[in-house]
């Protein structure tokens, strides 16, 4: 995602359930979090498999209607559970198909149901809820489902998930998705996702999604406004935009290098890996792009018909393969998304013939360097996740790398990363022991001073 880095470094450019305590004799782990920066989110005890959800959203009257179906396998014997979900009211919850006892305070519904759960098995939860969606309110503003002037924006990174679907928010938790959204059929409504059917009925239309790939929570993303849907390019991969009918001859100028942007990065990091990539411009302005599985959402803010934010566009595009079919493991290991999102513009800064990557790299050397010394890349702390020193001393950490082993070797690094973990979860440890395979020289000390160390060290050249 680019969010306040870009400004902070570059001068440019992201009613209440019912309060009560969790149900005693609670089995021990159950309810726990194993992400150390946002404990509040997440619960331990299953995995979940897929996530099956149908939506009724009512545009005028923000309210919505759901269904969710999750089906989970038990990691260890369960006489109750927990799932992280907002300020609905919840209508009713079963487990394998009996009524199960609940509590509800905001963000987290506590199950109990009437038979406990094995170790190994599978079990479904179907919660059916409603209310009007709010948007998850913390240090990074407000996170998950939003109004727009005219339709829905769900931007979820890294905890807004909860406030549109019952969910296990952790990044680690991946799993499939199907999610109907019926909705006036005036409006578009994009899902990541693949989209198997559209049904029109008397004033309104479903639109049915699959997500096949592992998918964390935040990374689903649902869009809704008066949309004009367009091909970005012709291609391998299929790539679509949904944009407003104002901003149209603007973006065919902004993102027309689109189809060079992507057949450089799978050049660099390999096949694309997903099916299908959406663009979607909201006709609201917004403070930063943001990301999801399979699709990118601008503001009309970042499409000027200069291509001024082309830099984003391949930020964006980049996190396909850095963050979302490569996911940190937890919330600790953000510079793997954000320093190689970033160093993937200085690439194509290079590639398409503006400024050299060495260049940029020199550049933001110095800016980082101008700063306190005061953020571990490796471990940045949870008020610290999205410092500008993240992106870009973390795309300066992958320079640093390059410069060490030398090209013959950094590419097929990078490339085989991106193979070896694609849709699964990913921390910086793994990456320092991949890196190593590449290298006759011991990478300790390299990534110690990059990554371990507030004091920055030279810039190799």
């Amino acid at each position: 995602m680019a969010r306040q880095p870009d400004r902070d470094l570059a001068g440019s450019g992201h009613p209440p359930g019912m309060i009560s305590r969790a149900p005693r004799g609670a089995t021990a782990g159950a309810d726990r979090s194993t992400d150390p920066y946002l404990p509040e989110h997440g619960n331990g005890g299953y995995a979940v498999l897929h996530y099956d959800l149908d939506l009724d959203y009512r545009i005028a009257s923000n309210r919505l209607a759901g269904r969710a179906v999750v089906t989970a396998v038990a990691v260890q014997a369960l006489s109750r559970f927990s799932l992280d979900l907002g300020r609905f009211r919840i209508q009713d919850v079963r487990v394998d198909g009996r009524p199960a006892k609940y509590t509800h305070r905001p963000d987290k519904l506590h199950v109990k149901p009437e038979r406990p759960i094995g170790a190994g098995d599978t079990f479904r939860v179907e919660i059916r809820y409603a209310g009007k969606p709010v948007p998850v309110s913390g240090r990074w503003g407000e996170l998950g489902w939003e109004e727009l002037t005219d339709g829905v924006i769900v931007a979820s990174q890294p905890n807004g998930s909860p406030s549109w679907f019952p969910c296990n928010d952790h990044p680690a938790d991946k799993a499939r998705f199907r999610v109907a959204v019926t909705t006036s059929s005036p409006y578009a409504v994009l899902v990541t996702g693949d989209l198997v059917s559209r049904r029109r009925g008397p004033g309104t239309t479903t639109w049915v999604y699959e997500r096949e790939e592992p998918t964390a929570p935040y990374l689903m993303s649902v869009q809704i406004g008066r949309y004009e849907q367009v091909a970005l390019t012709v291609g391998e991969v299929v790539q679509r935009a949904a944009v407003p009918p104002g901003v149209r001859a603007a973006f065919a100028h902004d993102f027309g290098r689109q189809g060079e942007i992507m057949e450089a990065l799978q050049r660099l990091f390999g096949p694309y890996p997903f099916r299908e990539y959406v663009v979607v411009v909201t006709d609201d302005e917004l403070d930063d792009p943001v990301e999801a599985q399979g699709m990118a959402v601008f503001g009309k803010n970042h499409v000027d018909g200069r291509r001024t934010h082309e830099r984003l566009v391949v930020h964006e595009l980049a996190h396909q393969w850095f963050g979302n079919s490569l996911t940190v493991a937890d919330w600790r290991h953000i510079w793997l998304n954000e320093g190689f999102a970033t160093y993937a513009e200085w690439l194509w800064s290079g590639v398409s013939g503006d400024l050299p990557t060495d260049a940029l790299a020199e550049q933001w050397y110095a800016r980082v360097a101008a700063r306190p010394a005061a953020v571990l890349v490796a471990d940045p702390g949870v008020d610290r996740m999205f410092d500008p020193v993240v992106y870009k001393r973390g795309a300066l950490t992958v320079h640093a790398l390059r410069k060490k082993v030398g090209n013959e070797a950094f590419f097929p690094l990078l490339r085989s990363w991106v193979a070896e973990h694609e849709h699964g979860t990913v921390t910086t440890e793994q990456f320092r022991a991949h890196a190593q395979r590449f290298s006759r020289e011991p990478l300790d000390a390299l990534f110690t001073a990059w990554l371990d160390s507030t004091a920055l060290p030279p810039l190799p050249r």
